[in-house]
């Protein structure tokens, strides 16, 4: 007897779309790596499908369109930027060994990216791209103010504190610290040796936080052999 084939209800269905172990968020910190690197206009669905492992359809289906991906991607970068930054502001240390932390921590930060350094997403990437975006350029502009907000609490608190003198005007620091931010990104991203990027922060910490004690400004800021470590 010949068996009746069997109806479109009783038929496997064959799988659509993505994957069951499709991750949206390590796809998006994926996406995140290939547009910190390359910026928008450089970076290509082909090479987002590589990172991610999704193809084009799959990535439109959850992300949206390259823009819609490159805004949540660049939304994650600073989700990754206050979680690694937020607890360096809190704590009890001195405002010098915040101060240096932090700074280290950014250099480190930048120095970082499996093809060579990458910078800083918002310094060297977004900021270009908000040229043209209004709504990538707030972003940007909510990240710098965001930045010049933290070092300017910390260093009302530590002028509070008698670790600045009174008369410190905390926004000018602020702004002076962020700048350093600026500059050890790029710098970062041109290939400068690590080596020559640390005495820039010990200048930066020296400059706003003074000598430490029982050194003269000349003996701080004279280099020492292998101290840039």
């Amino acid at each position: 007897m010949v068996q009746k084939s069997r109806s479109s209800a009783e038929r496997p269905q064959r799988r659509r779309g993505r994957p069951r172990a499709f991750d949206p968020d390590a796809a998006l910190t994926q996406a995140m790596d290939v547009f910190w690197k390359k910026g928008f206009a450089a970076t290509s669905l082909d090479d987002l499908s590589a990172a991610t492992g999704l193809n084009r359809p799959s990535l439109y289906g959850a992300f949206g369109d390259k823009r819609a991906l490159y805004v949540q991607a660049y939304r994650r970068y600073r989700e990754h930027v206050r979680e690694t930054f937020t607890p360096l502001f809190a704590g009890p240390a001195p405002l010098r060994t915040k101060l240096r932390r932090m700074l280290l921590a950014a250099l480190e930060l930048y120095l970082s990216g499996e093809d060579g350094p990458r910078g800083c997403f918002t310094v060297l990437t977004a900021s270009s791209d908000a040229i043209s975006d209004p709504e990538i350029r707030a972003i940007v502009a909510e990240a710098i103010e965001s930045t010049d907000r933290g070092f300017g609490r910390l260093f009302a608190e530590a002028r509070a504190a008698g670790e600045l003198p009174p008369e410190a005007d905390a926004r000018r620091l602020a702004r002076m610290a962020s700048a350093t931010v600026h500059t050890l990104s790029i710098r970062a991203r041109a290939r400068t040796p690590r080596a020559a990027l640390v005495p820039i922060v010990d200048d930066a910490v020296i400059t706003i936080c003074g000598p430490a004690p029982g050194r003269s400004m000349a003996g701080a800021t004279k280099p020492k052999g292998n101290d840039a470590t």
